[in-house]
């Protein structure tokens, strides 16, 4: 009997033809490289696989191995899991379904985000709710660009020193680098819609 010879970089395994779980991983790992702005070279040389295996992967012949998922997860800037859901909302490659919100973390009191973006997108939308009394705990910056509107309850927004009081229906638009922060004074829970062009792990607090 004729052993199969495993290839030089280990990094997949043939695929049945016609696997729709590994077709849909090949189409979700394709997607997240052109949302990175990667090619399949640059991709391949950050995860250390060969580009013709990966290739294969997102054409759904060959199966990701498990010592490759957390390199190309690296790569791509995501959480493993989020290459391999394979429910049917999972798939919602550039979608995020309002029960599958995930939660992010912040230092600040009184402060919630939820990530509107799917995995990979270049710009990262979120809901920001600040509680009454709530708000950062100082003034902070970081790279990019954002946008915000606030769709429920009034916040005081400080950007370079000046602050705006802002409520339902108002919007703003600012360079992340100004220092900037935000409170609600009011007596109900504040609700935006934040908008900014830097990665959930780069912010801070609550944009």
């Amino acid at each position: 009997m004729t052993k199969e010879t495993p290839s030089a970089t280990d990094t997949t395994r043939k695929a049945p033809e016609g696997n729709q779980a590994d077709i849909l991983v090949g189409r979700r790992l394709r997607a997240l490289r052109l949302e990175a702005g990667l090619s399949l070279t640059e991709l391949a040389a950050q995860a250390g696989v060969s580009v013709g295996a990966l290739s294969q992967v997102e054409r759904g012949v060959s199966s990701l191995r498990v010592r490759t998922i957390w390199p190309l997860a690296a790569a791509l800037g995501v959480e493993p899991s989020q290459l391999l859901d394979e429910s049917s909302e999972g798939n919602d490659i550039y979608c995020v379904r309002s029960n599958r919100r995930r939660e992010l973390p912040v230092r600040s009191e009184g402060i919630s985000k939820f990530l509107l973006s799917p995995p990979g997108a270049t710009l990262t939308g979120m809901t920001v709710e600040i509680e009454p009394g709530g708000g950062t705990a100082e003034a902070y910056a970081h790279q990019g660009h954002e946008f915000g509107f606030v769709m429920t309850g009034t916040v005081e927004l400080t950007i370079d020193g000046t602050s705006y009081s802002l409520r339902q229906g108002d919007s703003f638009a600012f360079r992340s680098t100004l220092l900037h922060a935000f409170r609600n004074d009011g007596d109900e829970r504040c609700i935006i819609i934040w908008v900014n062009t830097t990665k959930p792990s780069e912010i801070r607090d609550g944009d």
